[in-house]
């Protein structure tokens, strides 16, 4: 871009949001913080703004709320400055599904797809019309993997991942860069704040090991960044299965194995 693109950040007062605010501003980037925590986005704002004298600005936001969603997605919109989204806000899920209840199940889908899409969604007009700018959604490995356990969890993940790629398609065309970046676990505070006692979970990636992949990701340009996977073809070689079968799923009439015997 011509100057220094803005860039606005979800879930931005701690964990990998944070993480992130601190990278970007060192780049020279100007922010906008969204999070619900109005103190420690100002602590974080002046300590950034200290350090490298770039503009922030706080929006405190509760993206499971449609008001403050349309907040957001208004800012969004209207400011011309934006051109680097990170859809990072998220819930993670504790229990099995049998367990979960109607309150917890729709708070989860709010934040992790209603919100995340709707932000993607306001700014992707003006960034496609532009014909620059970046739209990054924080997904997880969990989305791949339905044996973790976490399945209300990872099917909003796996949308982020579809998303993602759906949205490149669309968009790569006319010059808008999407990433979707899927972590393993992260030691951050989305596990306490879920319920769940991080002694009882494996070793955890730390936050700065996993932005700083996310952003290598992010400046060669990959669609699908998984910092934790050491063999990269591991992925190439389950998109490109992946891609094999629509040649199979375009057929005209049922499989030999469906069709009835008579």
């Amino acid at each position: 871009m011509t100057t220094i693109s803005t860039v606005l950040i979800t879930g931005a007062s701690s964990g990998i949001g944070a993480v992130y605010a601190e990278r970007f501003a060192r780049r020279g980037h100007n922010l906008v913080l969204v999070a619900r925590d109005q103190a420690r986005l100002e602590a974080l704002a002046a300590r950034l703004h200290e350090e490298t004298k770039v503009a922030i600005d706080v929006l405190r936001a509760d993206l499971t709320q449609p008001s403050d969603l349309a907040v957001v997605e208004a800012r969004l919109r209207e400011d011309a400055s934006i051109g680097i989204l990170i859809n990072n806000a998220g819930l993670a899920q504790s229990g099995g599904f049998v367990a979960q209840d109607a309150q917890s199940i729709d708070r989860l889908i709010a934040l992790n797809i209603t919100a995340l899409t709707r932000l993607a969604n306001a700014i992707a007009p003006r960034l496609a019309q532009a014909g620059e700018g970046s739209i990054v959604n924080l997904g997880s490995v969990v989305g791949l993997s339905p044996e973790f356990g976490m399945t209300i969890y990872g099917a909003t993940k796996a949308y982020v991942l579809f998303l993602s790629q759906g949205l490149s398609l669309e968009l790569a065309p006319k010059g808008v860069y999407v990433q979707a970046v899927l972590p393993a676990g992260t030691h951050t505070e989305i596990w306490e704040r879920a319920g769940i006692d991080i002694n009882t979970l494996p070793e955890l990636m730390k936050v700065d090991e996993l932005v700083d992949a996310a952003l290598a990701g992010f400046d060669s340009r990959e669609l699908v960044t998984i910092p934790p996977l050491h063999v990269a073809e591991r992925w190439d070689a389950l998109d490109a299965s992946r891609q094999l079968l629509l040649s199979d799923i375009r057929m005209a009439s049922a499989a030999e194995r469906y069709r009835t015997k008579g």
